[in-house]
């Protein structure tokens, strides 16, 4: 174990079989059909990572789970400690021990083909472009129910469908967070290269006596990643086993957990501050209290949103959020579904201008994610949710 547990750890999360990554979709009635989603909330990883953390200290795992146990890092399922999720990505290890992380797609960037040539080069290859949707003033006359002065607008004169399934690379995400488009040839990774879903059948089973039950047959995704695909989890204020196995997703499905050296893809936090604006990525899945607007965030009197939280104040001025998701969960100390909530998915972009802050206080609105100091929920705020990270307001 680390002997600074306050320090930013890094754990590659690998997994040994399928796993069953489930949604919130209920399912096991005769004919039903087990989505799985990729990547899973961070949550999973959290609850992995924690169960991993009681078993290696030799914790009673029931009487943590009855909060009879205080945990140093972990607290107890009422309280949590200081243990925190920062960042939960998809992730690449290649053959010479080399990582790369895989991020999804920001909401403010389309991918689309080019317009066909008479000789492709591969031919089997689509030639894809980038581009940026960029903040502008609605035309005179044009109304909404938007309550910003800004609206994306994509600039295109030939209207194209947008590719879907694909991933940034790091090198892609960092170049993102620059302020430059990613390199269509080199920054992108289709799914189909990182995992294949394979349906599997189930069969209905009777609590009390443990045997089938007639005509209750249901199917399940199961989700087999290619060789060297997995998951990089980073974890604040608690020490983590070096390495071991962990149990992840739904049936426990066995993954290896190695500790691993990696340095976080961030914006330019001194020149942002200097710009005085700045565009705010979801990482992770958002839930606040008002919907689609971050806490942290309250309109006022002069009728705009204003951010004042950890000593940045911006101004809101655009935003790019795609239809909410819902998520819950399973509660393993209480034997339950975790409550239903809404959630600005990951990927949702917000413009901010009008920034005061030093590049100080930007890390540590980025460390602490969207979460007041009175935390909102520090159930949620443990699992990995509200994370984001800062990047250059242009992308060209």
């Amino acid at each position: 174990m680390s002997a600074a547990t306050s320090d930013l750890q890094h754990r590659y999360i690998e997994p040994l079989d399928v796993l069953f990554l489930r949604g919130n979709k209920l399912f096991g009635d005769p004919g039903s059909h087990g989505e799985s989603l990729v990547p899973p909330w961070p949550s999973a990883a959290a609850g992995a990572l924690r169960s991993q953390v009681l078993a290696h200290d030799g914790v009673d795992l029931r009487a943590f789970a009855q909060g009879h146990i205080d945990h140093p890092s972990l607290g107890t399922p009422k309280v949590p400690g200081s243990f925190a999720l920062t960042a939960f990505t998809l992730a690449q290890r290649f053959d010479n021990g080399a990582l790369q992380t895989l991020h999804a797609m920001p909401a403010d960037l389309v991918v689309t083909e080019k317009e066909k040539t008479a000789n492709p080069v591969p031919p089997t290859k689509k030639a894809l472009q980038i581009q940026s949707l960029r903040p502008q003033p609605p035309s005179h006359g044009l109304q909404s129910s938007g309550t910003l002065v800004q609206v994306p607008v994509l600039p295109e004169a030939v209207r194209r469908k947008a590719e879907t399934g694909l991933w940034l690379t790091q090198a892609g995400w960092q170049s993102y967070l620059n302020g430059h488009l990613p390199n269509p040839a080199t920054d992108l990774v289709n799914t189909g290269e990182l995992w294949a879903i394979d349906a599997r059948v189930g069969i209905g089973m009777d609590a009390d006596t443990g045997s089938v039950e007639v005509g209750k047959l249901f199917t399940a995704q199961a989700v087999a990643f290619k060789p060297g695909i997995g998951f990089l989890a980073s974890v604040r204020g608690a020490a983590l086993p070096e390495q071991g196995t962990l149990r992840l997703g739904g049936d426990g499905r066995a993954a290896s957990s190695h500790s691993v050296a990696h340095q976080t893809p961030q914006g330019d936090l001194h020149a942002i501050a200097a710009r005085g604006r700045c565009r705010v990525v979801l990482t992770t899945p958002g839930i606040f209290a008002k919907g689609w607007l971050p806490n942290g965030f309250a309109q006022q009197s002069d009728g705009h949103h204003w951010l004042d939280l950890h000593g940045v104040r911006a101004r809101l001025v655009c935003a790019t959020v795609p239809r909410a998701e819902t998520i819950s969960g399973w509660d393993l100390a209480h034997w339950q579904p975790k409550a239903a909530l809404r959630a600005a998915p990951t990927g949702s972009v917000y413009w901010l201008d009008e920034l005061q802050a030093s590049p100080e206080s930007l890390g540590k609105l980025a460390e602490s994610g969207f979460w007041s100091d009175a935390c909102e929920d520090t159930q949620r705020r443990a699992e990995g949710f509200n994370r984001f990270a800062f990047a250059a307001y242009d992308c060209a």
